[in-house]
Parts: C-alpha cells; structure tokens; sequence
C-alpha cells in the first residue's frame, strides 16, 4: 500500500524546526509512526513497543540515551515517561532545534509527564485519523468555515467520493485504506489492542469485558448528549464509574466530547456535553451496522452523518495546527412559551463572529430547519456569521441570504 500524504505534515516540520522536541499524540493506529518515519528518515528510529527496548530504558535510561543520541524519534514513548526527565536535560544541554520526535498513543498520561517536564522546550501536535480530503487524495488544507468564500476557495480542487457511505462506514484508520484489510478483521484486533494495552495502563479496570460493553453502549449514543446515569443503568455501574471511564475514552482520542455555548444572556442553554465517536467505522463495528448499506439506510444513519461531519470539522482544524477545542461548541435552548427545544448542532467562533451550522443527511433541505440560528443574535458583543446546513445536496447554493447549503464533501 502506498504512503498517503498527511495534511498535517507541514505543521510537524515546522514544529521540528522551531522546537528541541515535538510530541505527536493521537489514537492507536492513526498513522503517527508512519508519519514520521517518512518526514524524518534521517533520525534513528527507536520503538517502545519492543519489550526489550521498554526494559533497557526503565532500567538503565543514562545508558539507553548514550546509546541513542538525538536527533532520534522514541515512538510510544508513554510506556517510559520517566524517560522525559533525560530527554529534559538533554534538550538543557543542546542548542539545535529537532532533537527529539516523541509519539504516543495516550495524550493524557503524555500530557501529565511533558507538562511536568518538557514545558516551554515541546510542541504538541495532533494527529487524527484520516480526513476526506486525504482519502481523497486533495491538498486542500484551510479549516472549515460556513461563508461563501470557503466554498469559491474549496471548489478549485473539490473531489466528490463515489459513495460517501462506504467512507463513513470503512472509518479514517490508514492501514483500512488497503481494500485488501479484513473490516471486521481490523476492528477487532483494534478494540482487543486497545483493551488490553491502553486502557490497562490507563486506568484500573478490573473487567475488560465490562469495559467492552460500555464501549458498545458508548458507541450506540453517538451524536447524543452525555447522560452518565443512563450509560451507568444499562452497564450495570455506578455514575462515577460510568466518568471515569467516559474520560479513559476521551484522554485516548477515542471520543470527543462537544461542549455547550454558554452565555448568561442565553438563560436556558442546556449545560451538558454532546457525544461524539473520533471514528465512524469503530462505531459502526461496535454497534454492530456491518455494511455501509444497512448503516445508510439504518435507524442511526442520521447519528453516524452527524458524527462523520463533526468529526471532519475538527480534522479540518487540527490539521491546520488550530486548537478546535477554543472555536467550536453547540447551542440547545428550551423556549418555556412555545414549550421546545432549539438546537444548533455546531457554533464555529472565530475572531468574534459565529457561524451556526446545521447537519442534515438529506439532499433536500429548507431555510426553515436554521430557525434557531437568530438565538445568536441575542449575543450583544458576539456577530451572527453566515450560517449553513451540510447534508447530501449534489451542489452549495444559498438558501437565504445568509444560510447556505453545502455538500459534505466540500469539509
């Protein structure tokens, strides 16, 4: 299988340069190792995964460093994060910049150990699974916006996917882009990997079964709002169990947790966070949706598009180096007269403006479902943007002077 060109590159090479030491987080299998062994073919190579190197690290590091001078790439490096106070002190040392290129595949534990260590001599990166646009092989590298200009600008390398179904249901991970690879064969081995290595090491779970089967529950609850207690009463856990467990999912880039718009002057605004699986195609082996035509046609096929265009929004973001986590949030909002919810599926904030976006599966979609976007316009020191709906339509076209209509594949 040949090496897909990864949007984010561009962003690892000039962290490489400006930085003593880069970090590389992200979850298993989404291509990090690959990655930089591409970029960096000139740097030696040294993989904690192999137990023998794991122990001659923990048990000797002074005689591991010597013997694996910078400029070197440690993959996997959360299996000996004493290792960093070394890597602190070499980097104290020397004055060249890319000395050390770190990956792992547990950001929270990598966190906790650089933020400790490596402050202010790290840049921390990002990697997600694949995007559309690398899976279609297009160089377009700007971060999603819902205006007219994006769409001019995006329009000049757009690439339709045949089936976009096959593309949510197949999911982002690179080595599932080999048609050859057995899609259930992968999951698998995926979910017994990640069992078995991160969420041991992440947290003590006495029943990896246990785990399993809320990681399905999980799963079946994409694009909803997070509701511990009913998580908890289908698994048969406590609530704090069912938290500490969300936060193993989250800390290792298997869901993302989308945050409320909060404002006072939006008094209503339900407060909890909304639930969103990193991977389409994980979802859709957990839950069981075993071809992309029953998950079209399914009763979670609205769930998984919305999933899959969250999910490649903050591709779009994160591949541009951006910190999506400052830019992006939902709206939901009760009206006591009419007795009703208001939601906006996603807010995207930039430079003071708003830009609501709605997430429909259709290909026919009216300027009426973008009603609650004029909630935003409550907001004294906050400017309503344009606002879109992004569905399934063959084209982008406005449907109202400022809300527009546009493809899903135009993220």
């Amino acid at each position: 299988m040949n090496y897909i060109k990864r949007s984010i590159e561009e962003i690892v090479q000039k962290n490489d340069k400006a930085f003593k030491c880069i970090l590389v987080t992200g979850a298993r299998q989404t291509g990090k190792s690959t990655m930089l062994k591409k970029l960096f073919a000139d740097k030696k190579y040294v993989s904690f995964d192999d137990p023998f190197i794991e122990e001659q690290a923990k048990e000797n590091p002074n005689t591991f460093m010597m013997l694996n001078q910078p400029p070197v790439i440690y993959d996997e490096v959360q299996r000996v994060t004493d290792l960093f106070r070394y890597i602190k002190i070499k980097c104290d040392e020397e004055d060249g910049r890319g000395l050390f290129c770190l990956s792992g595949s547990q950001p929270f534990e990598l966190m906790k150990n650089v933020s400790e260590s490596l402050s202010g001599r790290v840049g921390i990166i990002e990697m997600s699974g694949l995007s559309l646009r690398e899976i279609m092989g297009d160089r377009f590298n700007k971060p999603f916006l819902p205006t007219m200009e994006y769409v001019q600008d995006r329009s000049k390398t757009i690439k339709q996917p045949h089936n976009i179904w096959q593309i949510i249901h197949r999911g982002g991970y690179p080595e599932l882009q080999n048609p050859d690879v057995d899609w259930g064969t992968f999951y698998a081995s995926y979910v017994k990997t990640y069992l078995e290595r991160d969420v041991r090491s992440l947290s003590a779970v006495q029943s990896l079964d246990d785990f399993r089967k809320f990681m399905v529950a999980v799963a079946a609850r994409t694009g909803q709002m997070l509701n511990y207690s009913n998580i908890a009463d289908e698994i048969g856990k406590d609530q704090g169990t069912v938290k500490n467990w969300i936060s193993i999912l989250e800390a290792s880039g298997i869901i993302y947790l989308l945050e409320p718009y909060t404002s006072s002057v939006l008094k209503r605004t339900i407060k909890t966070p909304k639930l969103y699986f990193r991977d389409t195609g994980l979802a859709a082996y957990l839950t069981r949706w075993l071809t992309p035509e029953t998950l079209a046609v399914g009763a979670m096929s609205g769930a998984f598009f919305e999933t899959f265009v969250i999910s490649e929004i903050l591709k779009s973001y994160s591949n541009s180096g951006i910190d999506y986590r400052y830019c992006v949030s939902y709206y939901r909002g009760k009206d006591k007269k009419e007795n009703s919810e208001n939601e906006i599926d996603i807010i995207i904030e930039e430079n003071g403006v708003l830009y609501p976006i709605e997430i429909k599966q259709g290909v026919k979609v009216t300027a009426d479902e973008t009603s609650a976007f004029i909630v935003l316009d409550k907001l004294e020191n906050k400017k309503r943007g344009t606002g879109a709906i992004i569905c399934m339509c063959p084209q982008p076209g406005a449907l109202r002077e400022n809300v527009l209509q546009i493809p899903v594949w135009y993220l």
